[in-house]
């Protein structure tokens, strides 16, 4: 070792740079053309920023990346806010990234033409996938911030154009942080409800960033995966926004939106207008007509006919003033008639039936009689029977002596005994 020489160790050097680089350089701002970018499963993102003459590693942590609007990407010019660090284990100066900005065009906007080509290339903003909205909607849900003056004007052209069609508001924030959750969950919301088969998403103007929330991929997809068709009005006719290109019809203002989804029906009531007044008129000729007729053949009976025919002429006009309200009491009298003589006719058929029933009857009832045990009773013959079980006795030696026998006469009836043969012969 020299006198007076002092060596370092490497790690002390190193140590050493790294403070100068910290305490002299500090935070700067650095342009350059990102190159052999890199995500690593832990989110931290590690690229080359470089010029014609030189370049410098880069690390953008996982935390401010998620802060950055837009995705960084290989090639693109970028203004990126920094700390110059030294990485002691290989010694290399690297860029502790805090911010990227894209050069020549706004963080959002790049934001917004990068997820535009994403979506683009994936198809869903294609032609093939709009659906048609319905001509007369059965009720309309409106997605929008209910403090908005979109929602005002939705109202207002709503009402002027179509009162009759019901609307219902889903509500969400429009704008700021964590809009675009409310925003998905409104339009799940709205197309839940019974009798929507409308949506409208709308919201007021404001700058890129006011309408960030619509330039999200997930709102983009909430709207797709919408089961009744989706109205977009966002911002003023000069935004345009993803929402817009991936509803199925885009209107340039909320109003513009509201005239889009219901029809006019202002041209409708001026036609029945004029269509009820044509019907007036043509109903007051005709009574004037009718009136003027009336009139002309009163005159003529006044002036030509005697008094009866006169009578009978003003009968007639009497009868032709009632003739729609007679006309159906006629019909029913004519049938009331009809029915009636039915009837009768039925009424005297059954009683020529009946008659003629009556008489078989009585013949039938006078054969029967005449057959009858109790007829040949009544001309002096009697029934014997053994009491005990009321058998017909038919002869003698059916029975022995003492047996008790009922006998049925004509007219009442008498008990007998069997007396023993010795008993009838004494």
């Amino acid at each position: 070792m020299v006198e007076g020489r002092r060596v370092f160790e490497v790690s002390e050097l190193a140590a050493g740079i790294q403070q100068l680089l910290e305490q002299e350089v500090g935070r700067v701002w650095v342009v350059g053309e990102i190159s052999d970018l890199f995500r690593a499963r832990s989110g931290h993102c590690y690229f080359v920023l470089k010029d014609r003459d030189a370049q410098l590693r880069a690390v953008l942590f996982r935390g401010h990346l998620a802060r950055i609007p837009f995705d960084p990407e290989d090639g693109l010019e970028v203004v990126a806010q920094a700390e110059l660090g030294f990485y002691r284990p290989r010694g290399d100066v690297q860029l502790i990234v805090r911010n990227l900005e894209p050069r020549g065009v706004g963080a959002l906007q790049l934001a917004f033409e990068q997820l535009r080509s994403q979506l683009e290339a994936e198809g869903l903003f294609d032609d093939a996938l709009k659906r048609e909205l319905p001509g007369w909607p059965t009720r309309i849900a409106v997605v929008t911030s209910p403090a908005g003056a979109a929602l005002h004007d939705v109202l207002q052209v709503t009402g002027r154009r179509a009162p009759g069609i019901p609307l219902v508001v889903a509500p969400t924030l429009v704008q700021g942080e964590g809009a675009e959750f409310e925003i998905q969950a409104a339009l799940e919301a709205a197309a839940r409800l019974p009798d929507v088969d409308l949506v409208l998403l709308v919201r007021g103007g404001g700058s890129l960033e006011d309408l960030m929330a619509f330039n999200t991929e997930r709102v983009a997809r909430a709207i797709r995966a919408c089961p009744v068709p989706v109205v977009s009005g966002v911002g003023h006719e000069v935004d345009l926004t993803i929402a817009d290109l991936a509803a199925d019809a885009r209107a340039p203002t909320p109003s513009a939106a509201a005239e889009l989804a219901v029809p006019d029906t202002w041209p409708w009531v001026q036609r029945l207008d004029r269509e009820a007044d044509r019907l007036v008129h043509a109903m007051g000729a005709v009574v004037d007509r009718q009136r003027l007729a009336l009139a002309q053949l009163a005159e003529t009976l006044q002036t030509h006919a005697p008094r009866t025919r006169l009578a009978a002429q003003r009968e007639r006009l009497r009868a032709n003033r009632n003739a729609l309200v007679a006309a159906w009491r006629t019909g029913r009298d004519a049938w009331n008639g009809r029915l009636h003589e039915t009837s009768g006719r039925l009424g005297r058929a059954a009683q020529v039936a009946n008659a003629e029933h009556a008489g078989q009857l009585r013949e039938l009832a006078g054969r029967l009689h005449a057959l009858s045990p109790l007829a040949v009773l009544s001309r002096g013959f009697s029934i014997v029977r053994r009491a005990a079980d009321g058998t017909i006795v038919r002869r003698s030696e059916d029975v022995g002596s003492g047996e008790r026998l009922r006998v049925q006469l004509g007219e009442g009836q008498l008990d007998a005994e069997v007396l023993p043969p010795d008993a009838e012969t004494g």
